[in-house]
């Protein structure tokens, strides 16, 4: 079994790298995101939690995705690992994390963290903004709020898991293809 926190800023690649891995790897997909829409469509009392601080571009509070989490991996059956996209966001989440994982006799193999630039992350979510629907890839205060909550509360949790030499960095600029090959490198290697 394999676990992975693919890791990065709001714009760096995780969705469309997740999607390949999953392919590749079978492993199940515990997206923090499609956690809270799937509670925001059932209009449960924590996607509407989510929902007030999803669109003032802020995080959730962790009790709120820590419950999502372990609902999602403790209802989760015959797999072969997750990739936790988009979680977990801060430190305090991924002690919770590893600790849930301890209960079920699993681990976090390691974490692959996508570096890019802040001027593409902008341009990116901007144009994901022109399909996606979501009001926070649309506003330009909203993207850079996004971008400052990652910097400052998000990126110290690459520094917990660096301590515990568990941390692969990867360009997360280019070819998609070319990036997909970094990124199996290092799940191979696990």
């Amino acid at each position: 079994m394999r676990n992975i926190v693919l890791f990065g800023p709001p714009g760096a690649g995780k969705g469309t790298q997740s999607e390949k891995i999953i392919e590749k790897y079978g492993l199940t997909h515990l997206s923090t995101g499609d956690l809270f829409r799937k509670h925001l469509g059932e209009g449960t009392e924590l996607g509407n939690l989510a929902k007030k601080y999803m669109n003032e571009g802020r995080l959730v509070p962790d009790e709120v995705v820590i419950g999502m989490v372990e609902e999602k991996i403790a209802s989760t059956q015959d797999t072969k690992g997750f990739i936790f996209d988009g979680f977990p966001r801060t430190t305090a989440q991924a002690e919770a994390l590893d600790g849930m994982l301890a209960k079920h006799g699993m681990k976090i193999d390691g974490m692959i963290a996508l570096e890019v630039p802040e001027d593409v992350l902008k341009a990116r979510i901007k144009e994901r903004g022109k399909t996606s629907g979501r009001v926070d890839d649309q506003d330009d205060q909203k993207i850079q709020t996004r971008i400052k909550v990652y910097l400052d509360e998000t990126l110290p949790v690459a520094s917990y898991y660096q301590n515990q030499d568990k941390l692969t960095n990867i360009n997360g600029v280019g070819a998609i293809d070319s990036i997909f090959g970094q990124i199996s490198e290092v799940i191979d290697s696990y």
